[in-house]
């Protein structure tokens, strides 16, 4: 009866959702998945978060409308954070605005700054509300490929001068997901000046800086010359502190950048709810002990399904950062079908890299959100279909 605007038609189907149904159908059926799609840590949220939750929901006072620009207290506390975790010292006021994730902000940001017709610079294969977001903002996308013998770092100097002048917002994500790639200094430095040069917002979501592997340490972008001139950056408490279901993130760097976003919000939502926000404080303000045992428990989890998968003859590489690993497809038959086949034939569930953006054709996303002996039954599974 009633017909969805041309944006909403234009948008793909959201990748999870349907991979879930897939899960769902199986599942209904008794079958016995592994699932090794949607990255969504598989552990609790430490105690302490939880404590602080309950005791602020026992305030009646947090029971009211938040704050659109956040809790003054949360905010200095991702100052603080900020400034012991990069040496990048924020200003609570004017350079930090909490989020409800940092999903949302990411995809309410293009409507500050695109009109229609304006392009986004968008890495190819990508975190879906990078397209999403723009196209819901009237804007085009010019996809930027990320390339094995790139290191799936985008080329900016294939990018068309004439797609340069109408491009307006470009975004980077480092540590990557889907491809756990992970961006060096240098890249990060060519990236700034290509932004001033082009006079082009840098949207960067840092939302896997805190898990790294071997001694690696992410940078933030902000650390560099240049970026607070062009840099809006995301973070996130949902993979570092194993809040995913919390909903609480936020954007912070440039000044002017913060407030655009801030007005779109105040016209969108009404802030996070101010028990969570002070939990958020709770997490942040910890010694940060329990974020490295999850980073020891995916790097062990790391270590076992990329030394069963190589030991197939899969020829996998181990990732410095992010709970993904990102697969080359064995064989020849595609990322799509060949996901369908590990769920038919090992019940495994597998995120098809197609399922990001085309240049994710050939290459399947496992998530490391699985206890180690279900890895170790999965790579049995997996033997028997080799």
């Amino acid at each position: 009866m009633f017909k969805i605007s041309k944006k909403l038609q234009s948008l793909p189907p959201y990748l999870f959702l349907e991979i879930d149904k897939a899960k769902r159908a199986a599942r209904a059926q008794g079958r016995d998945i592994i699932d090794f799609g949607i990255g969504d840590p598989d552990q609790p949220t430490d105690k302490h978060v939880i404590d602080a939750l309950y005791q602020a929901a026992l305030d009646p006072s947090n029971h009211r409308y938040a704050l659109d620009q956040g809790m003054p207290v949360l905010r200095q506390s991702i100052a603080t954070w900020y400034k012991k975790r990069f040496s990048v010292s924020l200003d609570p006021s004017s350079q930090i605005l909490p989020l409800i994730g940092s999903k949302e902000g990411i995809a309410h940001f293009p409507l500050a700054y695109l009109n229609p017709g304006d392009v986004a610079l968008v890495p190819d294969p990508c975190y879906p509300p990078y397209k999403g977001g723009t196209i819901l903002a009237g804007g085009k996308i010019h996809l930027m490929p990320l390339l094995a013998e790139n290191g799936f770092l985008p080329d900016l100097s294939k990018i068309p001068f004439c797609v340069r002048r109408k491009a307006k917002i470009i975004f980077v994500n480092y540590p990557n997901n889907p491809t756990n790639a992970c961006a060096n200094d240098d890249f990060y430095r060519r990236l700034i000046a290509f932004a001033l040069k082009n006079k082009i917002i840098i949207i960067s979501d840092l939302a896997y800086s805190e898990m790294a592997f071997d001694g690696y340490r992410p940078r933030s972008m902000l650390e560099f010359e240049g970026a607070g001139e062009v840099v809006i950056e995301f973070h996130s408490l949902s993979k570092t502190f194993n809040m995913t279901g919390w909903r609480v993130g936020w954007a912070c760097g440039n000044s002017e950048l913060v407030s655009a976003l801030a007005k779109v919000k105040s016209n969108i939502d009404s802030g996070i709810f101010s028990a969570i926000q002070l939990a958020g404080v709770s997490a942040l303000e910890s010694n940060q002990d329990f974020v490295n045992k999850m980073c020891s428990l995916y790097q062990d989890r790391r270590d076992c399904l990329v030394k069963g998968l190589n030991s197939l003859g899969w020829k996998v590489f181990s990732p410095k950062a992010t709970f993904y690993v990102w697969i080359k497809v064995p064989d020849k038959t595609g990322a799509i079908n060949f996901a369908a086949r590990l769920l038919k034939e090992a019940d495994i569930v597998a995120t098809p890299g197609v399922g990001f953006g085309k240049y994710g054709e050939g290459y399947i996303r496992m998530a490391l959100t699985v206890a180690q002996e279900r890895i170790l039954e999965a790579l049995n599974r997996l033997k028997k279909i080799a």
